[in-house]
């Protein structure tokens, strides 16, 4: 009888933590892409119902996590890169959560007892091929007279495909030499975009001829369009990687699921549709679809910055402020 009691008790709480609503902040691109495809299975599996809160960019959403700090309302932000995820550890707006389907990525050096990783991709520059007929290969490339006005770029401070854009110029140049390349560079842009949803949108209507992207764009572009109109090109200078984590906001009312939806991010339910959905990496064995395995750029060259760099990162936001906005 205790036997039984005890079961009956477990379902019930079960059934408690599973039955409430799983609130999640993220951005555009998260919640138009492969969200739309693993949330209904999730909810399914769970018998649970999932609000997925779009705010625009991580930039913003990260913002609104910070600024709820005191009585948060979500339970769980997802699409940080790793120098948002750091930014949102100083705030102390996480909770630690290490799942045990951690052993399931691939790159153990990725593993984050703070957030998630469950995708990543090398940033690239795209460009409309039918318009842009001489690419730039290398960051002074982009400098060239003839992009004036063709190249839409997108805002670090609010978005984290930007921010990594800038860390990439970094890393390439340094600190100061990014800061030097972005008061010329922006005499070649367009406009700057909040969020790399609102930047694709514009290559897509034409408004633009090159934007910040991914490696994964050609693939993109063979799938969607049968041809390769969006070019990829990673800079001779050498790829820069960004990687998109998923944390437990510190106070979530919904823990437990919040666990489970980590959890099940690196299940190969999950994996196998970052490739077609997320136009990302898996971060796990799951097998590739073909036009990735015949369309994504190979590199050679990875770059990096010194990780003790997102503790200035504020102050180096502020030069790219006064550089490129003034």
């Amino acid at each position: 009888m205790k036997k039984v009691l005890s079961i009956m008790v477990l379902v019930v709480l079960l059934t408690s933590l599973f039955s409430a609503e799983l609130v999640i902040y993220t951005s555009d691109s998260f919640a138009g892409g492969i969200a739309r495809v693993v949330i209904p299975k999730f909810e399914k599996t769970y018998n649970c119902k999932v609000k997925l809160i779009s705010i625009g960019s991580m930039g913003d959403a990260l913002a609104r996590v910070v600024a709820e700090k005191k009585s948060p309302k979500a339970d769980l932000i997802v699409g940080l890169s790793a120098e948002q995820l750091q930014m949102a550890i100083s705030e102390g707006v996480l909770e630690k959560y290490r799942p045990v389907n951690s052993k399931n990525i691939v790159y153990k050096s990725l593993v984050n007892d703070y957030g998630t990783v469950y995708d990543y991709g090398a940033l690239a520059m795209i460009y409309n091929v039918e318009k842009i007929k001489n690419p730039p290969k290398t960051f002074k490339d982009l400098l060239s007279p003839e992009y004036k006005g063709k190249i839409v770029l997108i805002d670090p401070r609010t978005s984290s495909t930007g921010l990594t854009f800038l860390m990439w110029t970094i890393a390439a140049m340094g600190e100061d030499g990014a800061i030097q390349y972005w008061s010329k560079l922006k005499n070649n842009v367009l406009t700057f975009t909040s969020g790399w949803s609102a930047a694709f949108k514009m290559i897509e209507t034409g408004e633009a001829d090159m934007i910040v992207s991914y490696a994964t764009d050609g693939a993109y572009s063979m799938y969607e369009y049968g041809a390769i109109k969006y070019m990829p090109i990673i800079f001779e200078e050498g790829a820069y990687l960004l990687e998109e984590y998923a944390a437990i906001v510190k106070g979530a009312k919904n823990k437990a699921l919040a666990r489970a939806f980590i959890e099940y991010m690196l299940t190969n339910e999950f994996q196998k549709e970052v490739p077609l959905n997320q136009w990302m990496m898996p971060v796990t064995n799951a097998e590739l679809p073909e036009v990735f395995q015949k369309y994504v750029p190979k590199f050679k060259k990875v770059l990096k910055v010194d990780p003790n760099i997102n503790s200035r990162l504020d102050e180096i936001l502020k030069k790219w402020e006064k550089a490129v906005i003034g």
